[in-house]
């Protein structure tokens, strides 16, 4: 029992124990005084050394706590975290200067090896960075997994392809079965790779190929053509409405009649919406690279341009567009290109100019041209029929244009590098070991501390085997209520900045996707899943994760009389929290997963190795904060 004891209480107990003995000594000494004294003197002499051995002992307590029990307990916590001891360290005489001493000789022998290691890895990074740079371009999706299906290195377009992916989660979960297990089940017969088209859990259909690799496998996705439908319905509506508008046009001798007019109009529009559809569905052709409009423009003249990116070869595209703004200029049309909206997927790049508008018949003659020196066998008719386009001329007062409609490319995911960890491949998925825990820090800012407030911002980083992976959630939440100025003046967030943004249903049955059946870690962790697990009825989202508290682990690291609040914590631990980021919920999160990193470390050095050493040291500290696992 005593090993259980912390040295602060270890140190009481001898005192009490002191004043125990003294207190039986004196009242012996007091029997046989009383003997030959009277009762009033004899109760007068009991109480004076009664208080007198009670306050002394007392005294004795508290200056030797104050003076070696307390500064013991922040020097161990220091040592333990790598730290430089504090001011109380003084009362230790020398063996205060020998542990700052030995923690300033630990920081350099640190910061020696680090600088060896960058010195050594100085090349390999070079060659690192270039790799995944090669792998996030790579085009197609590429996600690698262990020998239990967990996933251990995926790049940005499978992340694009299968929304949520993450280190040390089952692939499994983003593809629906049959495929897969077939595909698996071809490898195990013994086939080095085989081909597969698979269905995402959201329903979109992709190429992939499945290798078998070392220890685990790797699959590559890429975006399946979709089968192109049969056009002929959509040229018969074609040749319909150019039937009916060549009479109407014929009949065109004076002024129009307001029927004829109509009709016409209906025919025009019907004929452009049937021409787009027939555009759509040749836009299964173009060709699998992508281009930026700048791209495209590049050396003729446009206004500024906004960002968009196409389905096209650059080279093919701008070659296109450099002949017809020659043969332009070659006719006085000083043309630049624009950008214009059109229906979803596509745009509209123009070639306009103020004055005539340009013929058609001169415009298909110069589309029997080659444009392209590379593709000299290719003309710019061709060039447009391999990208699944076409291009006219269009007029409107005293502007002209060549309108050239383009499929946009699929938006890519923000991050174009590579996540992984194949050191993930190499434990085992049981494992219960703080360092090999895969988890999520997270933090929320809200409306007030009450359980009667809402969520304004919850963000969370994924951290696996020890490192963060670089995996981040962070979204801020329409609390469907005013948000009090005295929290706005806490976390900086008003009513207007969350107008447009999701609910709380959304919020939350996004970030537990994002979560998964990681472990959760947050500072007061009861205070933050308090309003995850309130809100569980509303969103249908339960976070019934097992839960880390940084608060009680910073407690079995320093003891429960310190001050284990963030900006406390990360104080010890020389964590910087830049001044504009604390009170956001990214910001605080940074930090507590900074924190965590470091007392996972420290709490090993204390034989608290394991998740279940932690929940086994958790009651001792239930004075200090309750456990989120059981609340």
């Amino acid at each position: 029992m005593k090993r259980d004891l912390s040295l602060r209480l270890r140190v009481l107990a001898l005192f009490g124990g002191l004043a125990v003995c003294l207190l039986l000594v004196a009242g012996l000494a007091l029997a046989v005084v009383a003997r030959g004294a009277s009762s009033d003197a004899l109760i007068q002499a009991a109480m004076i050394v009664g208080f007198g051995v009670v306050g002394a002992v007392t005294a004795l307590w508290w200056l030797f706590d104050q003076h070696l029990a307390r500064p013991l307990e922040r020097l161990a916590g220091a040592l333990r975290t790598g730290q430089a001891p504090d001011e109380t360290a003084r009362f230790l005489g020398d063996l205060g200067p020998a542990a700052r001493d030995a923690a300033r000789a630990r920081a350099d022998a640190d910061r020696a090896l680090q600088q060896a290691i960058d010195d050594h890895a100085a090349e390999q990074q070079s060659e690192k960075s270039s790799l995944e740079a090669i792998l996030a371009d790579f085009g197609a999706g590429a996600v690698m997994t262990d020998g239990a299906g967990r996933v251990v290195f995926y790049n940005a377009s499978a992340a694009g392809f299968l929304p949520g992916l993450a280190l040390d989660r089952s692939l499994a979960g983003h593809l629906q079965k049959g495929a897969l297990d077939a595909a698996q089940m071809r490898l195990r017969a013994g086939v080095p790779a085989t081909d597969l088209t698979c269905l995402t859990t959201q329903g979109l259909r992709l190429s992939c190929r499945l290798r078998q690799m070392p220890e685990g496998q790797l699959l590559i996705l890429r975006d399946r053509h979709v089968d192109r439908p049969a056009p002929r319905d959509t040229l018969e509506a074609l040749r319909r409405h150019a039937s009916a508008l060549v009479p109407m046009l014929d009949a065109l001798d004076g002024p129009i009649p307001p029927a004829l007019a109509q009709a016409i109009r209906a025919e025009g529009q019907g004929l452009a919406r049937t021409t787009r559809t027939l555009s759509q569905i040749m836009a299964s052709d173009a060709p699998p690279s992508t281009a930026t409009l700048a791209e495209i423009a590049a050396g003729l003249p446009a206004t500024e341009l906004p960002h968009a990116v196409f389905q096209a070869d650059a080279a093919q595209m701008n070659a296109l567009l450099h002949m017809l703004h020659r043969q332009l200029k070659a006719e006085d049309r000083d043309a630049s290109i624009d950008l214009q909206p059109d229906d979803e997927g596509q745009a509209r790049v123009t070639l306009a100019w103020h004055g005539r508008p340009l013929p058609m018949d001169r415009l298909e003659a110069w589309l029997t041209a080659s444009p392209d020196a590379a593709h000299p066998e290719m003309t710019a008719d061709q060039i447009l029929a391999r990208h699944g386009t076409g291009i006219w001329a269009e007029a409107q007062d005293d502007h002209a244009r060549l309108v050239m409609p383009l499929s946009l490319a699929r938006q890519a995911t923000p991050d174009s590098g590579v996540t992984y960890d194949f050191a993930l491949a190499t434990r085992g998925v049981a494992s219960g070991r703080l360092a090999d825990l895969t988890c999520v820090v997270f933090d929320t800012e809200t409306t007030g501390l009450t359980d009667r407030d809402a969520i304004v911002q919850i963000a969370g980083l994924r951290l696996a085997r020890g490192r963060l992976t670089g995996e981040r959630f962070e979204t801020l939440v329409n609390p469907g209520r005013p948000i009090p100025p005295s929290s706005t003046v806490i976390h900086g967030i008003d009513d207007v900045m969350v107008r447009n943004a999701p609910d709380l249903t959304a919020a939350l049955t996004a970030f537990r996707h994002f979560c998964g059946d990681d472990v959760l870690v947050a500072h007061n962790a009861p205070f933050d899943m308090g309003f995850l697990r309130r809100a569980a009825s509303q969103t249908g989202a339960h976070f019934d994760n097992r839960v880390l508290d940084t608060v009680l682990l910073s407690a079995m690291v320093w003891g429960q009389s310190e001050d284990h609040s963030l900006d406390a914590l990360t104080d010890r631990l020389d964590i910087t929290i830049p001044p504009q980021d604390r009170h956001t919920a990214m910001g605080d999160t940074a930090a507590t997963a900074q924190a965590f990193l470091k007392l996972v470390q420290a709490l090993k050095a204390k034989g608290i190795d394991t998740f279940q050493d932690v929940q086994q040291q958790a009651p001792r500290h239930r004075r200090l904060i309750a456990d989120a696992n059981l609340t």
